[in-house]
């Protein structure tokens, strides 16, 4: 038996999240999950990712210098956390 037109398991479980709407807010849970693999465990104790609004990621810091660092680092680790994702989860990262 030839099957014609056979997919992945991977592509139709995609497929279903995108058409169930799921697929945006488990990509932003996985970006959020991945804060402290992608930054490191140095900065992941002084920093917490809250939530992400209109593809902006809200990130609370305890240290006025790590502060200072993530906003002048802002657009690298968009890159890095989208990159890490495989998505392109968020555009922008506001530190509070």
């Amino acid at each position: 038996m030839k099957r014609n037109n056979a997919e992945s398991i991977g592509m139709l479980i995609r497929k279903f999240l995108r058409q169930e709407g799921l697929e945006t807010p488990l990509n932003e849970k996985r970006l959020i999950d991945s804060w402290g693999e992608v930054m490191g465990p140095a900065i992941a104790d002084l920093s917490t990712p809250l939530y992400i609004k209109n593809q902006t990621l809200y990130v609370e810091v305890t240290s006025a210098p790590l502060r200072q660092q993530l906003m002048m680092s802002r657009q690298q680790l968009v890159t890095k956390l989208n990159q890490h994702v495989g998505a392109q989860v968020i555009t922008n990262i506001i530190v509070r």
